[in-house]
């Protein structure tokens, strides 16, 4: 029997496997998707319907809005971020509704991608932890190469700062960090 969730997921990876840009032969977005549902799963094991899908859809069609849409500056970026959250946070609202969710948990899901009560509110807090733990165990090798050296600290910075003190806690003891970005997420 399939159930809510179920429907809920097999959507996003649907809209998701029409991603063009390919990761080890697999749509990018897609792969993400799965990838924040595992860590997910490893960090929140008993999370509610409503983050569990906020997480496998956090993506969803990104590529159908490429950043380079906004300007290239940080304005834009943050422009650009924002339209992003409101976008995605739309096409799951759609696919919860759907697949038969309630108000209340469609705007539960909304809240989190949106990121409206990031540091207050538990949800939203777990997703961001999702986002970072994904980040640091599958984008930040590949991010790394990309970036300056002397930009690398200021972006770890920024990542630790977003996680909860125990997801911080939790990163120094899976990941192997420098100590040069390990201190910042000690408390």
């Amino acid at each position: 029997m399939t159930t809510r969730l179920d429907h809920a997921f097999a959507s996003i990876d649907a809209a998701n496997a029409q991603d063009p840009n390919l990761e080890d032969g697999t749509p990018a977005n897609l792969l993400y998707g799965q990838r924040m549902t595992a860590e997910q799963q490893r960090l929140f094991p008993d999370a509610s319907d409503p983050l569990r899908i906020a997480c496998r859809g956090q993506h969803i069609e990104r590529w159908t809005l490429p950043r380079d849409a906004y300007p290239m500056d940080r304005a834009g970026y943050l422009q650009w971020r924002q339209e992003q959250g409101r976008r995605h946070a739309d096409r799951i609202a759609g696919i919860m509704q759907q697949a038969g969710y309630d108000d209340a948990d469609i705007d539960a899901a909304r809240r989190m991608l949106t990121k409206q009560g990031l540091k207050r509110d538990p949800e939203v807090q777990a997703l961001e932890d999702v986002i970072c733990f994904t980040f640091i165990r599958w984008y930040l090798g590949d991010f790394m190469a990309e970036q300056p050296d002397e930009k690398m600290p200021r972006i770890i910075e920024k990542t630790a700062r977003k996680m909860s003190a125990e997801g911080r806690a939790r990163a120094l003891s899976e990941f192997d960090m420098p100590d040069a970005f390990a201190q910042y997420f000690r408390d």
